[in-house]
């Protein structure tokens, strides 16, 4: 008998032990953007499933995909909000709430991805995320190479004034706007989740991403040409809100950063490799692949478009292109 009710007692203590421990654990959002197929959604699944690891499962990181807790500028002001503990999202975004973070938006600031991975190792980085942290309180742990920039359209092309009066959806935010205006293009702002039905319904008829995103919203199969514009090297930053930074201890921001910069170069290897790969397969898919007249984009870009109009400053964007 009084073995029983030790057992029982045992029991009772080890339940409420796992109850206490069940309830001590912190939940945490992680949102962004991108399908469940792109490396940004698995690397994050694998730096929750990490975090979790380091911190002895003290937090549960569930990651939200494919915009289901809102398109990038719902998911920014969650940080400030509130509704949203960490995201994944570009610096043209960030430039809303400091603009001179935005610069390497601005067209042909890279010369390709290793410029631009160069770029996040300098002091130039360093400054323009401080400013962007001060300003917000939020903190950015990790850069991840998002893909060079292309675009998709119904329409082959190689000069910039033969996209004139092309109807592209291009994301709502000014440098992302710049080389298509600047050529005379018709833009237009659609969520990234209804590019595809405005592609095919012939709401847009050329839209611009990085191949892989191409690849995996399926934009080939209501296209017919990709023009390799390149305008853009982009990158995506992992961002934590002021409050959920505040939270952590010094070591729990410690191993944050440490598994988020893991992350980043986990998916940032995945990307390269599978940029190199999708020129053929949309050729396979019956896509026609064009280079453009880069000098004459950029001449195009630099006539109409100026840095000041962003709020960028030159001089970081000179420091950038010094960068070997």
């Amino acid at each position: 008998m009084k073995t029983l009710i030790k057992s029982t007692l045992m029991a009772g203590i080890g339940l409420a032990f796992a109850m206490g421990a069940a309830s001590a654990q912190t939940k945490l959002k992680w949102a962004h953007v991108y399908e469940t197929s792109e490396a940004f959604h698995t690397e994050s699944l694998w730096a929750a499933a990490e975090f979790a690891k380091r911190t002895n499962n003290k937090y549960q990181v569930e990651v939200f995909p494919a915009s289901q807790l809102g398109k990038e500028t719902d998911i920014n002001q969650g940080l400030s909000l509130g509704s949203v503990d960490i995201i994944i999202s570009g610096s043209s975004f960030a430039a809303r709430s400091f603009p001179p973070i935005g610069v390497t938006y601005y067209p042909f600031t890279f010369r390709d991805d290793a410029h631009l991975l160069a770029y996040t190792k300098s002091d130039v980085f360093k400054e323009l995320t401080a400013g962007y942290e001060e300003k917000t309180g939020h903190k950015i742990t990790a850069v991840t190479y998002y893909g060079v920039r292309h675009t998709t359209s119904n329409k082959a092309f190689k000069a910039c004034a033969e996209m004139k009066g092309l109807k592209i959806r291009v994301p709502d935010v000014p440098a992302y706007l710049a080389m298509p205006r600047a050529c005379g293009a018709n833009t237009t702002p659609i969520a990234f989740a209804e590019v595809y039905l405005a592609l095919q319904n012939g709401t847009v008829e050329a839209q611009e991403n990085p191949l892989t995103t191409i690849e995996a919203k399926k934009f080939y199969e209501v296209q017919k040409h990709i023009i390799l514009t390149g305008h853009i090297v982009d990158h995506l930053n992992t961002i934590v809100a002021k409050g959920t930074w505040a939270k952590f201890s010094p070591e729990e921001q410690k191993i944050f950063t440490e598994v988020s910069q893991e992350a980043a170069a986990r998916a940032t290897a995945k990307i390269k490799a599978d940029e190199i790969k999708l020129i053929q397969f949309f050729k396979d898919k019956g896509l026609t692949v064009t280079e453009i007249d880069r000098k004459d984009y950029m001449d195009t870009v630099a006539k109409n478009t100026t840095f000041e109009s962003f709020g960028y400053r030159k001089a970081d964007w000179d420091r950038i292109q010094a960068i070997k």
